[in-house]
């Protein structure tokens, strides 16, 4: 059974604090060693600021249970608040935990179980646009 992860939750949402957009990428290598110290694998990140407006990153992760999505998920919340005292505007898919989408605006962030990565192929989808390699992030200063 799929899950439908709905964004309307997510828009204008003024009670939300949000990371100035210089940033952002700062904020995506706290996300991928939060994933990272979950044993999140398969960590994708995409520069999506070229070819979409919807975000200026993805982050692509997989867990291999629901336990561990949740894990990862929860994880990346808490670093996030604990490091920049943000929020997400909306956060979706955590009792089935097979696909959690959590939504800081210029960030969003997939963490999936492999059949529904698969499935979705998120990658594919965003093929057009630049991949930013996560060991050269995580070694930047």
């Amino acid at each position: 059974m799929t899950e439908n992860i709905s964004l309307s939750s997510t828009l204008n949402n003024p009670s939300i604090d949000t990371v100035s957009y210089g940033d952002s990428l700062n904020l995506v290598k706290d996300i991928v060693t939060a994933a990272s110290d979950r044993k999140g694998e398969n960590i994708i990140i995409i520069k999506a600021q070229e070819v979409s407006y919807l975000a200026d990153y993805f982050v692509i992760v997989s867990g291999f249970s629901p336990v561990q999505v949740r894990a990862i998920a929860n994880s990346i919340k808490q670093t996030v608040q604990d490091n920049w005292q943000v929020n997400p505007y909306g956060m979706e898919g955590q009792q089935e935990a097979s696909w959690v989408l959590i939504d800081y605006g210029d960030v969003i962030v997939h963490v999936l179980q492999p059949k529904q990565r698969q499935f979705y192929n998120l990658e594919a989808f965003w093929g057009h646009a630049e991949k930013i390699d996560v060991n050269d992030l995580i070694a930047s200063n």
